[in-house]
């Protein structure tokens, strides 16, 4: 496996200037016909290559009208698995890494986020599932490690933690990166999980460390209901943002138990204000239901899918009597997190999941009154991360503060909606801000794109790589030459 490289997270605000030339994205041949040229590394230093996955880039690129849309797909598809992966196949079986890009960790959610376009590949690819497999294996190991945790280490017996973390006041073990609990990231390896095992229908990796796993992720979620106590989990950091640290002697804000699950931080990896997280909670409702039949089915293991079971009854009907709310211009819609006293946050962020993403990730249905109600209020000026420039239209976050939207959110705009109007005005976005560099960006100023955050996010290239592919399936006159 090869080592990668330490880079410290809070300097990744670049201009376009310094990206253009970064060495692991560097040009290597020109699309047939096209003028651009591919931002690929040479086929010699891919971490890893995939014959599928490389014919559905020449097979869709090839039929695409718009030249540099196409070009966007052919480098960003494969982003994940061309510099983000380290894969060994040792008699244990399959082991696989996946750190973010220029962050030399591993989150969760974002592992499970940045190889999931490719499960589609992996019947017609088996060193392929073997590489999903090994993700599969890794983050079995992870939830292990701690299951509070939000990112780890390469290695999972290092002391190092991320450079950030290293003077947090928590619980820190061997292997953790960072130790910012989320309730979403225990749901996306089940989420990957869940998706590898109905394609594929392989149980290979679902032994009894994985069975162990899934108990873990229902006792991490019992305890932070907190209907007894506040729970084992503490975080507090010195930090010049609020969003990096949780009150109250690292327990957070005060909420009252109503069954939801209480959560330190946002998929964003900044604290909640209110520490019931709406789109969070949803996710576990799915989560739970995915758990409890795969322990069924797989595990045998029909004690821990009944309380899978009970729990998830319990987070639905919490979520029914608590998450909605009446705004005061947007009518009734979903909060974004709330403290169950009656305060509610109204807003959404642009990191997955979000209220923009819930029919994305099986949260509910893309017709459902309240999720279309919803939509209409993050995508408009009521919603405070919502920003409308010259350049384009988008959700962004406190994560990087006022007027950058996450190309991130654009492209989850497209992937939740059908109308092929406002699916070519995202491509549209997408196209014309990645400021020369031929990849997605953590952010981009409303007005100049070149003003961007984070040259190598790969979460957001293959996310922008599926956009494609979804749009060539259900749509295909929408890209496809005439």
């Amino acid at each position: 496996m090869k080592p990668f490289a330490h880079v410290s997270r809070r300097s990744f605000i670049l201009n376009a200037a310094a990206t253009v030339g970064t060495a692991a994205i560097a040009p290597t041949f020109s699309l047939a016909q096209s003028g651009f040229t591919s931002k690929r590394p040479a086929p010699s230093a891919r971490r890893f290559r995939s014959k599928a996955v490389d014919a559905a880039i020449e097979s869709v690129s090839s039929r695409m009208r718009d030249p540099e849309l196409a070009w966007l797909f052919s480098n960003c598809l494969p982003n994940t698995l061309d510099t983000t992966v380290g894969f060994t196949n040792g008699p244990a079986g399959p082991d696989t890494v996946v750190v973010t890009g220029d962050i030399p960790a591993m989150w969760l959610r974002d592992s499970s986020a940045q190889v999931w376009p490719y499960l589609p590949f992996l019947t017609a690819d088996a060193e392929l599932a073997r590489l999903i497999e090994g993700v599969i294996r890794r983050q079995t190991r992870c939830i292990l490690t701690d299951p509070y945790a939000n990112a780890f280490m390469p290695d999972l017996g290092s002391a190092e933690p991320l450079s950030w973390s290293k003077t947090d006041r928590t619980d820190m073990k061997p292997g953790v990166g960072e130790r910012k609990w989320e309730v979403d990231s225990l749901c996306y390896p089940v989420r990957l999980a869940h998706e590898y095992w109905r394609i594929t229908h392989d149980t290979r990796p679902f032994d009894a460390a994985w069975t162990r796993a899934m108990n873990a992720i229902l006792e991490t979620f019992t305890a932070q209901q907190r209907k007894t106590s506040r729970g084992p989990y503490r975080f507090q950091r010195e930090a010049f943002s609020p969003y990096d640290t949780l009150s109250e002697d690292g327990y957070g804000n005060p909420a009252r138990p109503i069954g939801l699950i209480y959560s330190g931080f946002r998929p964003s990896d900044d604290a909640c204000i209110y520490p019931l997280n709406i789109l969070g909670n949803f996710f576990a409702v799915k989560t739970l239901e995915r758990i409890e039949e795969m322990l069924t089915e797989i595990a045998h293991d029909t004690t821990a899918a009944s309380q899978a079971g009970r729990l998830r009854s319990e987070i639905k009907s919490a979520l029914d009597a608590h998450a909605r709310i009446h705004h005061g211009t947007a009518g009734d819609i979903w909060a974004y997190e709330i403290d169950g006293f009656g305060n509610a946050n109204c807003m959404d962020d642009a990191n997955a999941p979000s209220l923009l993403a819930m029919p994305y990730l099986g949260s509910c249905a893309a017709d459902d009154s309240r999720y279309l109600a919803t939509r209409r209020f993050v995508l408009s000026d009521a919603n405070p991360y919502f920003f409308r420039g010259s350049a384009a239209e988008g959700i962004g976050g406190p994560h990087i503060g006022q007027d950058m939207i996450w190309p991130m959110s654009i492209i989850m705009r497209a992937l939740t909606t059908s109308d092929e109007s406002e699916q070519r005005q995202c491509l549209t976005w997408l196209k014309t801000t990645h400021a020369g560099t031929g990849f997605m960006h953590e952010s981009f100023n409303k007005d100049d794109p070149a003003k961007f955050t984070r040259a190598w996010f790969a979460w957001a290239n293959t996310l922008f790589g599926e956009l494609i592919l979804t749009i060539d399936r259900s749509n295909p006159k929408l890209i496809e030459k005439s």
